[in-house]
C-alpha cells in the first residue's frame, strides 16, 4: 500500500503521521515547540526549533515506512499567519518567528482603519484589519528588526508552510493559496499579491514566495534528508485542511476545529462573499488555479485556555481532568469565564481587550471555574453562528474535530447550547487527515479530493441536543452580559 507522509505543524508542537492511502494511521511522532512571550501580547516561536523538530519527526516516519521509496507524497499543514523571515543562502531564521496569537501591530491596525483602510482591504482580500494577519506582523518585523534589514536582497520571508517546503528543498520559495490569503497581502479574487496591498503595509513583494495550488507536482525534498527524494504534493493551512478532512467538499458544509483557537469554516465554493459581520472570507482550497472559498469565523482562545488552567493555575492535571471536573458539578454556579486571554476574534475583533472570571463567590471552586471554561467553548460557537446566519449561511449541523473534542461532555454541551446535532469523527485528527487528502490528491493517487474524502475520512459519531431550552437561555443570558462587561473596559495592549 502507498504511503502518505503528513508533517502537521501547529502552534504548540510539530508532528509527522505516517498513512496510508485508505486514511489510516500507520505512525506518529510528535515533540513540543517552546512558546515564547517577551511582553504582554507578543508571542514568538523559534524557527530553528519548528525545522528541526519538524525535521526529526517526518524522519522517523520516513524510517518506519521502510525508506523514502516507499512514501508516495508528502502534505504539510500549519499555524496560519504566523511569520518567519531566513536567509536565502543559508535558509537559516534571521530573527524569531512572530506567531498568529501576537497582538503587538494592535496599534498600527487601528491606524489603518481610522483612516478608512479597512473596507479595501476587505474587498481584496476577505479579512478585517488585525494584528492576527501577517502583513503588519511582517511590516513591524522590517522596521524594528535590523538583522532583517541587514539581509537585503538575500532576505525571505514567508509562513510556516513556506519556511518548511524552503528547508526541505533546499531553496524552493513557494506558498499555497490558503496560506498566502491569510497576509493580508494576496488578492484572493484576482489570485496573487497585490501591490496596492503591498505599499499600504510597507511589506516588498520581492521578498514574498510564489503562490502555488495546494495539491499537484508542487515540490521534491533534498535527496540528502531522507535518504531518497520525495514529491511534496499537498499543503494547506490548518483550518482548511481540516475542513477538508471533515470532507466539507459542497457549499453550505460547515467545520470547527477546537486546538489552540476554535475555527469555523464553511464551504460557500467558487462565490467569495464579503461578510457584513465582520466574518472572513478566505480560500478553503485551490487546483489548476480554481479556487475555491470558505466563510471563517476564528476564536482565538479555546485550547490554550484548558493549557492556561493547567499550567498557569495549575488547577488541572492534564486536559482530561477537566472533562472529570465539569461533570463532578451540575453546573458552574453562576460562574461565567471569557477566554479573552489573547483578545476576542470573530465576530468582535477586539485585540484591546482582556480575558474575565465573572460570578465568583465562596461557593466557587476549581470544578465551577473549569467548567465554566468549557462552556465558554460553547458560549462563542453561539456568537459565531449568529454572525454566519446574519451573513446567510446558516449550520444546518457542525462537523467539529481537533484535540479539544475528545471530551464527550464538551461536544455535547456544543449540541445542546447551539441546539443542533453534532458530527465528530472517530478519528479527530482531521487537519493531518485533510493535508493527506489533498497529497493523496495531488499525487494521483485519487481523481479528486471527492473521491479521497470517500476513502479515507472514516466514521462519525453524533451528539444530539437534549439541553431545557430555560437552561439554555440563562446560560447565554450570562455569557452575554459578563461579555458585554470585557467588551466596556477593554484597555490598550
Amino acid at each position: 500500500m502507498e504511503r502518505i507522509l503528513v508533517i502537521d505543524e501547529g502552534t504548540t508542537s510539530t508532528r509527522a503521521i505516517l498513512f496510508g492511502a485508505d486514511g489510516r494511521e500507520i505512525a506518529v511522532a510528535q515533540r513540543d515547540l517552546t512558546q515564547y512571550y517577551p511582553a504582554p501580547g507578543l508571542v514568538e516561536h523559534d524557527a530553528t526549533e519548528i525545522w528541526e523538530r519538524s525535521l526529526a519527526c517526518a524522519q522517523e516516519m520516513v524510517a518506519a515506512a521502510g525508506g523514502a521509496e516507499r512514501i508516495a507524497a508528502i502534505g504539510i499543514t500549519n499555524q496560519r499567519e504566523t511569520v518567519v523571515f531566513w536567509d536565502a543562502v543559508s535558509g537559516e531564521p534571521l530573527s524569531r518567528a512572530i506567531v498568529w496569537q501576537d497582538r503587538r501591530t494592535a496599534d498600527r491596525c487601528a491606524e489603518l482603519r481610522a483612516a478608512g483602510h479597512e473596507d479595501a482591504v476587505q474587498a481584496k482580500t476577505g479579512l478585517l484589519l488585525d494584528p492576527y494577519f501577517s502583513a503588519t506582523k511582517i511590516a513591524w518585523a522590517l522596521d524594528h528588526w535590523p538583522a532583517l534589514r541587514a539581509a537585503g536582497d538575500r532576505l525571505r520571508c514567508g509562513t510556516v508552510e513556506s519556511y518548511l517546503v524552503y528547508r526541505l528543498t533546499g531553496g524552493l520559495h513557494v506558498s499555497d493559496a490558503t496560506n498566502a490569503s491569510r497576509t493580508a497581502l494576496m488578492d484572493i479574487h484576482a489570485g496573487g499579491w497585490d501591490d496596492g496591498l503591498c505599499a499600504l503595509f510597507g511589506v516588498p513583494r520581492g521578498i514574498l514566495p510564489a503562490i502555488v495550488d495546494c495539491s499537484g507536482a508542487i515540490a521534491t525534498t533534498d535527496i540528502a534528508l531522507f535518504g531518497g527524494a520525495i514529491p511534496i504534493t499537498g499543503l494547506a493551512g490548518d483550518q482548511q485542511a481540516a475542513t477538508i478532512g471533515q470532507a466539507c467538499l459542497d457549499p453550505g458544509q460547515v467545520k470547527a476545529t477546537f486546538g489552540t483557537g476554535a475555527f469555523v469554516l464553511a464551504n460557500t465554493g467558487a462565490a467569495a462573499p464579503v461578510s457584513q459581520h465582520r466574518l472572513l472570507t478566505t480560500i478553503l482550497h485551490q487546483a489548476g488555479g480554481q479556487r475555491c472559498y470558505a466563510l471563517e469565523g476564528s476564536v482565538f482562545v479555546a485550547g490554550s485556555m484548558i493549557q492556561w488552567l493547567r499550567d498557569s493555575l495549575g488547577m488541572i492535571v492534564d486536559a482530561a481532568e477537566s472533562e472529570k471536573l465539569a461533570r463532578s458539578v451540575p453546573d458552574s454556579g453562576g460562574v461565567v469565564v471569557v477566554p479573552a486571554l489573547a483578545g476576542l476574534g470573530a465576530p468582535h475583533w477586539r485585540p484591546d481587550v482582556s480575558g474575565a472570571i465573572t460570578g465568583l463567590s465562596f461557593a466557587s471552586g476549581k470544578a465551577q471555574i473549569v467548567r465554566a471554561a468549557l462552556e465558554a467553548m460553547a458560549h462563542q460557537m453561539r456568537d459565531l453562528k449568529t454572525a454566519f446566519v446574519g451573513d446567510g449561511a446558516d449550520w444546518a449541523d457542525l462537523r467539529i474535530d481537533g484535540g479539544m473534542v475528545r471530551n464527550d461532555w464538551l461536544a455535547q454541551d456544543l449540541a445542546d447550547v447551539l441546539d443542533l446535532t453534532v458530527e465528530r469523527p472517530l478519528y479527530v485528527e482531521t487537519t493531518a487527515i485533510g493535508a493527506a487528502m489533498l497529497a493523496a490528491t495531488g499525487a494521483g493517487l485519487y481523481p479528486t479530493l471527492a473521491a479521497a474524502a470517500k476513502a479515507m475520512r472514516g466514521d462519525v459519531e453524533k451528539f444530539e441536543p437534549a439541553m431545557p431550552a430555560a437552561t439554555r437561555t440563562a446560560r447565554l443570558a450570562a455569557w452575554d452580559g459578563a461579555l458585554a462587561s470585557v467588551l466596556r473596559r477593554g484597555f490598550k495592549v
